[in-house]
């Protein structure tokens, strides 16, 4: 985890208006509002790592409720065009997602439909998708 978060930290582009990360106060506000837990992995990529802007793909956020990105908007979205509940989206395509499970695994959702592969962690996913991309 770390030597991932080290490696989108040293890649990540400097922006005008950086993103900030959240406080543990915010990811419990988070969770409140969807009425889920977050999976530890993916607690630790929001608290330590979603200030990162690498490459063409966007990780859900958590400090900046007006950000496009925001976990809960992109979350309620994704389950109102019919992906599953128990499954919380990490990151939007259009009207695909990456989401992930209570267990961690990660699962790309497109269509209605989950493709084949399955990332067995939040940090598999993003070595495997994110800095691939």
């Amino acid at each position: 985890m770390n030597d991932i978060i080290e490696q989108l930290q040293e890649l990540s582009e400097t922006v005008p208006v950086p993103l900030e990360l959240p406080t543990f106060e915010q990811l419990v506000e988070v969770e409140e509002q969807i009425l889920i837990g977050l999976p530890n992995d993916l607690k630790e990529f929001l608290l330590y790592g979603s200030d990162v802007i690498y490459g063409t793909l966007e990780p859900v956020t958590a400090a900046d409720p007006s950000s496009h990105t925001y976990l809960p908007e992109v979350a309620c979205y994704a389950w109102s065009i019919g992906l599953p509940r128990e499954q919380i989206a990490i990151c939007q395509i259009g009207d695909s997602f990456y989401c992930i499970d209570e267990e961690s695994q990660v699962l790309f959702w497109k269509k209605g439909r989950f493709s084949d592969k399955v990332w067995e962690s939040f940090w598999h996913w993003a070595e495997d998708v994110w800095l691939n991309r």
